[in-house]
């Protein structure tokens, strides 16, 4: 569960290293974040300094799409998984992913609703 606050690392290649949630979107009074929501950032660190291989920049406000959670999962089938950190892919404001690859498995359940995230993976859990 993702909060204002919390420090997220980036898995994708966008440039960004980690993040800082700034807002939860979704409805009014929403406090927590799941796997699949949309939240606001603020880009904390850079992975490199040099223009050409960062997309963002550090202290801009971008949307993203929370990928994995610590908190575990339970699926229809009643089996749980949980992951080992927090992490989010930016997105533009149209919803297009910023980076052109993800790192690291991607949730099934993100690929009926982020259909475009998902094609960036290598593989799904």
């Amino acid at each position: 569960m993702i909060q204002q606050q919390t420090i997220l690392r980036v898995c994708d290649n966008s440039g960004a290293r980690e993040v800082k949630c700034l807002k939860v979107l979704g409805g009014y009074r929403k406090r927590f974040a799941q796997v699949g929501d949309i939240i606001v950032v603020c880009v904390i660190s850079l992975r490199s300094t040099s223009k050409k291989t960062s997309k963002v920049k550090k202290g801009c406000l971008y949307k993203a799409l929370i990928i994995r959670t610590k908190k575990s999962i339970r699926k229809k089938s009643n089996s749980q998984y949980n992951l080992y950190e927090n992490s989010v892919a930016l997105m533009s404001t149209s919803k297009n992913p910023i980076g052109t690859r993800i790192i690291g498995p991607v949730p099934s359940v993100l690929k009926r609703k982020f259909s475009k995230f998902a094609l960036l993976s290598a593989g799904f859990f």
